[in-house]
């Protein structure tokens, strides 16, 4: 039974539960039963994400962007993970990962940042933390989860006010969507 309104349920190294009371504890104490972020699938399969400026950083402009899309290509081609959509925005930006096993969500995740944050440093003249620390993530599960993703990525400069149409925005993948699939040669041969 619980005690009080700031008693916890914290999770052991071993997966048990335990009861802990945050009252109890010295401040110092309090963070180290925090739970970490735990990522239930890890790779294989699609995630949609949001990664922020920090507050304190002044926002992208279409410079930042081409470097930006530059350094997601860069660890994209590195690490073998696709991205099957996205869109750069002012103060923020999605996209849809997929990172093949060994390669985790959160490592992608960490290359992306650290190679964006050092390249967008040396553009701007500036030093320092550009994101926000963590990233969110959302594992997709279903086709409809798959395209409604992929249609709040393409709205988003909608949204927001930046162009009257998805395809107008040009730091997003929405023109791409909107091109016919491109056939091979040996498709377009056999016609």
């Amino acid at each position: 039974m619980l005690r009080s309104v700031r008693s916890k349920v914290a999770q052991t190294p071993l997966l048990g539960l335990r009861l802990v009371n945050l009252k109890d504890l010295p401040p110092a104490r309090i963070l180290t039963c925090m739970s970490r972020l735990r990522r239930p699938f890890l790779s294989e399969r699609f995630f949609f994400l949001t990664v922020k400026l920090l507050p304190s950083c002044k926002n992208l402009a279409d410079g930042d962007f081409a470097c930006l899309a530059r350094c997601l290509d860069a660890v994209r081609c590195r690490q073998r993970f696709l991205v099957t959509a996205w869109v750069f925005l002012p103060d923020h930006w999605h996209a849809i990962l997929f990172p093949p096993y060994p390669r985790t969500i959160s490592q992608a995740m960490k290359s992306v940042k650290l190679a964006s944050t050092n390249a967008l440093g040396r553009l701007r003249g500036e030093a320092g933390e550009l994101w926000q620390p963590r990233f969110f993530d959302h594992a997709l599960r279903t086709v409809q989860d798959y395209w409604e993703k992929v249609e709040y990525i393409h709205l988003n400069p909608v949204r927001r006010g930046l162009v009257a149409r998805p395809e107008d925005w040009t730091w997003s993948s929405a023109a791409e969507y909107l091109e016919p699939p491109r056939k091979s040669r040996d498709a377009a041969a056999a016609w």
